[in-house]
This record gives C-alpha cells, structure tokens and sequence, in this order.
C-alpha cells in the first residue's frame, strides 16, 4: 500500500513541451498539451520522475491537499490461482519485488486477475514502480507475460526494453559452456525454485 502525499506541479513560464515528462511517468499522467505540460493531478502517484528529470527545472513537487492510497487487497482474489501466476513467473508469492513501496509478487498477481495488462496498468494498481521506478519492471514484465499478455513497449515512454534473461531462460548451450568455468547455472536454478515453492505449514508462504 502506498500514501500519495505529493503531486506533479508545473511552471508554465519554465516549460517548454520538450515531452520529457511523458517519457518518464510509470503511469502515464503528464502529457504535453499546446506545448505545456499538464498533470492529471488524480492519478499522479508521486514518483517525482517528472522533477527530477525535467532539464528545464519547470517541475516541483508539491504537498497534495487530499492524499490517497494506492494498493489491492489480495484477500478478494482466488489465492491458488494467485500463486500460480507467481511460480509460473517464477516468483513466492510472498516476494518483494518493489522495495520502494513494498509492493510483493501476490499484489502483482491479483492486479493481472483484476485486469492489468500493461505495467502501466499494475502500477496505478498497486504502486510498484512508483519509487525509483527502476528495480521491479522485471518481475512486473515475468508476471505479465506468465499470464499470457502481449508485452508491447509503449512508445511514448522510456520506462522498459523488455524482458532480462532469467536462469530458467538460458539457452542449452550457454549452460554447457559456461558450467565448465564456474558457474552454477542448474544449482542456481534449484534454489530458486526451492523458494517459489516455499510454503509455511498452514498454507501461507514465507517471505522470499
């Protein structure tokens, strides 16, 4: 659960619609309008990418007057069905994986459930990648393409390349070549596991 308790504020004598902004909103809420960037103050969650990359200086962020909270409630959402998208992505459910906000792999999961489709869309959901906006794009991208969406880069944005490789990705003969020289690639991919699986003796997971 995150607390919005900033927002985007624009200097319109400093801006010069150069669409920095846009670029580099995880969600999408600043955009150029006759040559002036504007806000959609509701749905701003306050990552300051905006500030912090404009090079104009023409954005600050400001105390809002109303915070809001951003999250999803995973309790309303089938949980079997929530940690197998997880494991097929190869994430406990339990996993943080947005340390800024503290967003864990199950709210990712149920976001999907709910209907996200994009990482824009599990963002404005839960609020991952609203804090350094860098770290949890990965496992957002596994997820969603472990629940079979189509992962098209928006155009408008600078905020993913597509997916890294992942141990369980590497090609066979990777694996052979580099084996010999110290790498552990199956025993990696052993412990892994072993933690996407992990499950306390009632059923819930321990974290990861």
């Amino acid at each position: 659960m995150k607390k919005v308790t900033i927002v985007s504020n624009v200097n319109l004598d400093k801006c010069t619609g150069c669409k920095t902004c846009e670029k580099v909103c995880p969600v999408f809420t600043i955009k150029v309008e006759n040559k002036k960037a504007v806000v959609d103050t509701d749905h701003c969650m306050g990552c300051a990418n905006c500030e912090q990359r404009c090079p104009f200086h023409a954005i600050e962020m400001v105390k809002r007057d109303v915070p809001f909270e951003v999250g999803i409630d995973t309790s309303k959402f089938n949980q079997e069905e929530i940690r197998e998208l997880c494991e097929k992505a190869h994430l406990n459910p339990e996993q943080v994986i947005c340390y800024c906000i503290g967003t864990r792999a199950e709210e990712v999961a149920a976001a999907i459930l709910d209907g996200a489709k994009t990482p824009e869309d599990v963002s404005a959901m839960t609020g991952a990648r609203t804090g350094c906006t860098i770290e949890c794009i990965q496992p957002i991208l596994r997820s969603l393409q472990a629940a079979g969406h189509e992962l098209v880069r928006n155009e408008k944005g600078w905020q993913w390349y597509g997916v890294t490789p992942t141990a369980w990705d590497l090609p066979e003969e990777v694996v052979k070549k580099y084996s010999s020289r110290g790498f552990y690639f199956e025993e990696d991919k052993e412990l892994l596991d072993k933690i996407v699986h992990t499950r306390c003796e009632g059923g819930e997971n321990h974290d990861a």
